[in-house]
């Protein structure tokens, strides 16, 4: 089981046994239906697109470089116009209490057709704009902020590296982790990041400073996930050691420990309010539980039960996307149980895989690949509506940037970039 997860992390694992505490830091990282019920309340749109890049150069201290990519398409300075309205009160709507434990059910075959509009049929154009490089490792992760001005990513090399969203640009190297980095995540004021580590800890750190300003410590094995709610006044990790901890900011201590899974925890995140976190393991569930008193309020299991590399959230709150291990990525109803859409084409079946929803341009499903592509999906139809080739090894990490039709993609060992790109398509 760790063997598959650790195929991108760093070899040595050394750590501290937990106090629960932080310390001052050293001045020196199912089975689906197959039908289609009604998933339109969704928002997620994003793009790739086909272009390999050149180079790499020396890693380390700040010496990260950008490659220009043949610019398809000038990149918008501006934010693009708010969605449509039909997606304002869904964004708005809030998400009610989920009712207790019930198991996942597939949909069935007389599920409601989806009205196709014209958001649904458009197809995306997305074009390599940079090639970033400078990382010495894999890249584990890639985050952009909430203000989309930066984009960070994590890597086994052990550091975060802090880039320029628009121009690519290398701006900060953050150093400190003993042992490789397997995720990273902004604070909402995005001058804040968390990291999770090998090392047994999270680590919270000043974006101005590129200093680590907390040292969390408390699991007892590999922190493999991390996010932080959105008043970024908690955060969530989960470990190898098959818990989820949650975490006070500001007193830098764990507030509440959930024996949360019987495999490591491959991803955390938290719902649009910070109300509910939601957790997957290789044991093939995905629970979801009451931030404020820790109780599990829902046990998600299909009857095959492959292992759930990463899930979260949909933007409104309301459904969970969820990968497995089975080329599989999968859109739930967790109220009802419901397996609404589902998406392949794509190869996973080794790796933790990020995907992602994209808001900005269409209603999309993003997600890496085993193949060393990206693969979009059209989130109504299941589309694949674009297939983006650039990178010459496993697409770990892909994010949508907030407001622009830009995405970020990171990928492992004979690669080891990060790259941009931008819908050409895009007025």
């Amino acid at each position: 089981m760790a063997e598959l997860k650790r195929d991108f992390r760093s070899e040595d694992h050394d750590g501290h046994n937990p106090t629960g505490e932080y310390e001052a830091p050293s001045k020196k990282p199912r089975k689906e239906g197959p039908g289609d019920e009604e998933a339109k309340v969704l928002h997620n749109t994003i793009g790739h697109s086909i272009n390999p890049t050149n180079a790499h150069s020396p890693a380390g201290h700040g010496n990260g470089i950008a490659t220009p990519v043949s610019a398809p398409a000038a990149l918008p300075q501006t934010p693009y116009p708010p969605q449509p309205t039909s997606l304002q009160p869904i964004l708005q709507q809030q998400t009610p209490p989920p009712s207790q434990f019930q198991p996942m059910q597939g949909v069935s075959v007389n599920a409601p057709a989806i009205v196709a509009d014209a958001a649904s049929t458009r197809k995306p154009n997305y074009q390599l704009k940079y090639s970033l490089v400078g990382h010495r490792k894999a890249v584990s992760s890639v985050k952009f902020s909430p203000d989309g001005k930066w984009l960070a990513s994590s890597s086994s090399d052990k550091t975060i590296k802090i880039w320029n969203a628009y121009d690519g640009k290398h701006e900060s190297t953050m150093e400190g982790h003993t042992q490789g980095l397997s995720d990273i995540a902004w604070a909402s004021d995005s001058l804040s990041l968390c990291s999770a580590s090998d090392d047994k800890t999270v680590r919270i750190w000043n974006l101005e400073t590129a200093r680590t300003t907390k040292v969390l410590r408390g699991h007892t094995n590999y922190v493999f996930c991390v996010n932080y709610n959105p008043q970024s006044n908690l955060i969530v990790s989960g470990s190898f050691d098959e818990t989820v901890r949650i975490w006070d900011v500001q007193r830098g201590k764990c507030i509440r420990t959930l024996p949360a899974h019987s495999d490591p925890v491959n991803a955390v995140h938290f719902n649009r309010d910070g109300t509910m976190i939601v957790s997957c393991s290789h044991d093939g569930v995905v629970r979801i539980w009451d931030t404020a008193t820790g109780q599990c309020l829902k046990t998600l299991i299909d009857d095959n039960s492959p292992p759930v590399s990463f899930v979260k959230f949909s933007p409104n709150g309301k459904y969970i996307l969820a990968s497995t291990l089975d080329d599989t990525m999968r859109l739930w109803n967790y109220h009802t149980g419901r397996c609404l859409k589902t998406y392949t084409g794509h190869k996973n079946d080794s790796y933790c895989i990020f995907g992602s929803f994209s808001v900005t341009g269409g209603k999309w499903i993003v997600g890496g690949s085993e193949d060393g592509s990206i693969y979009i999906w059209n989130l109504q139809t299941r589309e694949v509506v674009q297939k983006l080739e650039g990178h010459t090894d496993v697409v770990l990490c892909v994010a949508c940037h907030p407001t622009q039709n830009i995405i970020a993609s990171g990928a492992i060992d004979k690669d080891k970039t990060v790259k941009l790109w931008v819908d050409a398509s895009s007025p």
